[in-house]
């Protein structure tokens, strides 16, 4: 699934937060394994992306085979990383009273991370300097996305 609302929370240890429709397979399934991935896409991607945002697994089970997509494996992670993306959040939920049943709100802990070397190197982002295809994908609304673009330094 393609999941518009992701944020980082913390970072002592890594966590995040993500919005997850009760109606989605998705959601059936992390809430059974307590587990899921967050892919960042790149611009590339956008066409795959809005696809699988688009396409529900219960009325299109084979989507992910329909759309061509080739997960990688992580080693000691069971989970689905979608190959092409410049980085994986691997990530375990963080149970909260109620939050997932009120809101669709789910907290997590970064349990692994993994970046494409051709655009994070040395702790930092390198979209400046990598090509656009590369830039991370937001999605706005109605099939549009933003691409991460130039940096803006502020001097300290």
């Amino acid at each position: 699934m393609a999941a518009a609302w992701a944020c980082p929370l913390d970072f002592s240890p890594p966590k995040l937060t993500v919005v997850l429709d009760a109606k989605t397979a998705t959601r059936e399934l992390i809430d059974k394994s307590g587990q899921f991935v967050v892919q960042v896409p790149t611009a590339r991607q956008a066409a795959l992306t809005f696809a699988l945002g688009s396409n529900s697994l219960k009325t299109t089970p084979d989507k992910l085979a329909r759309s061509g997509v080739e997960l990688l494996r992580m080693d000691g992670f069971d989970l689905p990383f979608v190959s092409g993306c410049s980085a994986w959040l691997a990530c375990k939920v963080i149970p909260v009273k109620g939050i997932q049943d009120w809101f669709d709100l789910f907290l997590a802990e970064v349990v692994g991370a993994w970046a494409d070397r051709r655009i994070f190197r040395d702790g930092h982002w390198q979209f400046e300097n990598a090509d656009p295809e590369w830039r991370s994908l937001h999605y706005v609304a109605g099939g549009h996305f933003y691409a991460v673009g130039d940096a803006v330094d502020v001097s300290v």
